[in-house]
């Protein structure tokens, strides 16, 4: 394919007027009073700022915060234009003295530059338009960020939404003449594991709560009152004076990427229903026990393929014998229309068997990636050993603390 080169003052009026951007209806749960931004337009506008290193490093900074917090490498909008800098996660705002020139000055002055931004089927003035982007789910994505030497400019590009794996991708460079110029060239994951890559695409995590900031939040176990509990494999600790089991999940390997490369991570989601600190021992103290859900989020960055994540997640914190079998599901997010999944476990109570029903909530473009009944046995016997579960691998462990 001939490159053509695109001068950076070109006209921005015959650039923006986009027609293949069109408002979607039929996304999940959409404000149909929000006006839609395509990314193929937001992708040419950062393709067209004088970016300098300053601006590169705001990028690096904020997704290297995203992916050290559990999430993978991501610069939201809305953090970009709020809080520069600011990873997803962050719990703290950088200080607006850290940047001279922000990211977001530069968008909005060459936002304010033109008369009109065409998004969409509508042209929108300046503020409008300005107001939608810092409202949607637009984010910069830059895979294999770790890979940055400081100083190459990053090649721009945006994810097709079609599944595809290749794109357009603009190359930001200065001519012979001293003029900055932008490149046109054909990207692939081999070049965005080569060199620097800005993917425009769209947030599907943000609004999860990751292991490593449950971490954050529940350090000592058993001491925070949630359902997800996480330490470090040698620092044991106990709830009481009395020893009890627990189910760890301590590994997870992915063995495929489910997405294109376009599109970011893998966001798997671990379900596990079971009866919580079971201790019954009459069938009347049974009908009291109502089935809990443990539900975690784990991102696993496309760089990480076929190697083991250490997670160290408990699953169950009062595992017994007396459960016979509990209902696990994993599935990675796609979105769609909540549904669930209704199965059954069981336990024994007094030489007797009871069953309880388990609903389990997925979405439904999710892939079910595995998702069944394991028995007390199996864990039991497979402890501290990895077991094959689809396009993953799990290592569990029943721990006595």
């Amino acid at each position: 394919m001939k490159m053509r080169l695109i001068n950076i003052m070109t006209s921005v009026l015959a650039v923006l007027s986009l027609s293949s951007c069109e408002i979607v209806d039929n996304v999940p749960d959409a404000d149909a009073s929000m006006q839609y931004v395509g990314l193929e337009e937001v992708a040419e506008i950062l393709s067209r700022l004088p970016l300098e290193n300053a601006q590169v490093e705001e990028v690096y900074m904020a997704v290297t915060s995203s992916s050290g917090n559990g999430y993978d490498e991501e610069y939201m909008m809305k953090d970009l234009f709020e809080r520069p800098g600011t990873g997803v996660g962050d719990s703290e705002v950088k200080s607006a003295g850290t940047f001279t020139v922000p990211l977001r000055d530069l968008i909005e002055d060459y936002v304010y530059s033109i008369p009109a931004v065409r998004s969409g089927r509508e042209a929108m003035d300046p503020e409008a338009y300005l107001s939608a982007l810092m409202q949607s789910d637009i984010q910069i994505y830059w895979p294999f960020s770790e890979k940055w030497d400081g100083r190459t400019m990053p090649v721009i590009t945006f994810d097709p939404e079609d599944g595809s794996d290749v794109n357009t991708g603009y190359r930001l460079f200065v001519d012979d003449d001293g003029f900055r110029r932008v490149e046109e060239v054909i990207v692939d994951e081999a070049m965005a594991d080569e060199e620097p890559v800005w993917v425009v695409n769209r947030n599907s995590d943000a609004g999860y709560t990751t292991l490593e900031l449950l971490r954050r939040e529940d350090p000592q176990w058993g001491e925070g009152g949630g359902n997800i509990i996480v330490r470090p494999r040698d620092k044991p600790a106990t709830k009481s004076d009395e020893s009890c089991n627990a189910l760890i999940l301590r590994d997870f390997k992915m063995n495929r990427n489910f997405d294109t490369w376009f599109a970011g991570a893998s966001e798997f989601f671990v379900k596990i229903g079971y009866l919580e600190d079971f201790t019954a021992m009459t069938e009347a103290e049974m009908k009291l026990y109502d089935p809990m859900i443990t539900d975690f989020m784990i991102v696993v960055k496309r760089s990480q393929v076929g190697q083991p994540q250490n997670f160290n997640a408990v699953l169950m914190s009062g595992w017994s014998e007396d459960i016979d079998w509990c209902a696990f599901q994993i599935t990675e997010d796609d979105g769609g229309t909540r549904t669930e999944w209704s199965t059954k476990a069981k336990v024994f109570v007094e030489g007797k068997s009871y069953g309880f029903e388990i609903n389990i909530p997925l979405n439904a473009r999710d892939d079910v990636v595995w998702r069944g009944r394991l028995d007390y046995k199996w864990f039991d016997r497979l402890s501290g050993m990895p077991g094959s579960f689809g396009d993953v691998e799990l290592t569990f462990e029943v721990v006595e603390y």
